[in-house]
């Protein structure tokens, strides 16, 4: 039996999947200490959320708090440049795949607001109905119509008009931005993006050719009516931990191109209602509260796919109903 162990550890290790396109993981859900050693990020530790609160005067969001958001890149450096007196910009996006953005799809939405209320500085959200095409079985008049759509749900979230932009690809992408596209493709290998990303010979080359489309956003240059005369803004990306493989990319290739690096503040990922083993995904509209349900639909889903039974278990779904009913209903106001 002794033998057979390290072979049974090493099957449980190799469940963890995590990337832009599946998150899954095994029993005891997703090893969040081995993804920040695997990725090379660092750890959002007391002193960090502490100099935000100071530098801002605000208490620190709840996602902070709580340790949602809990990883990053040079947020210590973004905090230096406010520090000083000077901005800097927030980039964050979402991939249109469903008609309507479910609870995990708001975590980045609503901690990116908070930052934008906090430092006063202006937003770039990209939408990437491109992506979307290229992944999904969609045509590209539909993947064009879900970005509309889920960009309703997006403003609802109360960004500063004046500050924020929001765009998708398919609508924006050219001029500074394209230019910035092909610098970057210029500098990053076949193998190189193999290796980041995984992609296999059966891929086609739209998806090998898309990072660099998610990475320019990170280079004020590829906007230039907002950012004019102004190419070292640094920028600062609130996304899911899944994301950093784009961001590892675009870190290694901006001091290449003249850009600085980006940096990166990174959740955890919103539980999926069938358990912590994966995320809340558009794939499987089961496993996910989206914004449009009813009240209705969001007890069906957590009696049918969340129960597990036991007295504990029907308390505690009976107040995750209610919080979910609290949310839905703040949602919606």
């Amino acid at each position: 039996m002794a033998s057979v162990a390290p072979e049974v550890e090493k099957k449980e290790e190799e469940e963890q999947v995590v990337n832009p396109w599946e998150v899954s993981a095994g029993k005891g859900g997703i090893d969040y200490d081995k993804l920040v050693d695997q990725f090379g990020c660092q750890r959002l530790d007391a002193a960090l959320i502490d100099r935000i609160a100071r530098l801002t005067g605000r208490p620190p969001h709840r996602f902070l708090r709580r340790g949602l958001f809990f990883a990053h890149r040079d947020l210590n450096e973004i905090l230096d440049i406010y520090e000083k007196g000077d901005k800097f910009y927030l980039y964050t996006g979402r991939g249109p795949s469903s008609e309507a953005l479910h609870l995990g799809h708001l975590v980045p939405f609503m901690f990116t607001k908070y930052l934008q209320d906090a430092f006063k500085v202006p937003l770039v959200i990209q939408l990437t109905d491109d992506e979307k095409f290229l992944w999904k079985n969609l045509t590209v008049e539909e993947s064009k119509r879900l970005a509309r759509e889920n960009a309703k749900d997006i403003i609802a979230c109360g960004f500063d008009v004046e500050r924020t932009f929001i765009f998708s690809d398919f609508n924006f992408v050219g001029g500074a931005f394209y230019e910035n596209m092909v610098k970057v493709a210029r500098c990053v290998t076949y193998n190189k993006v193999v290796g980041i990303f995984g992609f296999t010979p059966e891929d086609h080359i739209g998806k090998i050719s898309f990072p660099p489309v998610q990475a320019v956003p990170s280079f004020p240059s590829s906007f230039p009516k907002h950012f004019s005369g102004n190419d070292q803004l640094r920028c600062l990306i609130p996304c899911a931990i899944d994301q950093d493989p784009y961001f590892r990319m675009t870190r290694d290739v901006a001091p290449r191109i003249g850009y600085q690096k980006p940096a990166l503040i990174e959740s955890r990922f919103f539980p999926a209602l069938q358990g912590e083993n994966t995320k809340m995904s558009a794939s499987d509209p089961n496993s996910a509260i989206y914004v449009t349900d009813s009240t209705k639909d969001i007890k069906t889903k957590v009696n049918k796919y969340a129960f597990s039974g036991g007295q504990d278990s029907v308390e505690l779904h009976r107040k995750l109903g209610a919080n979910l009913e609290r949310l839905m209903s703040q949602l919606s106001t």
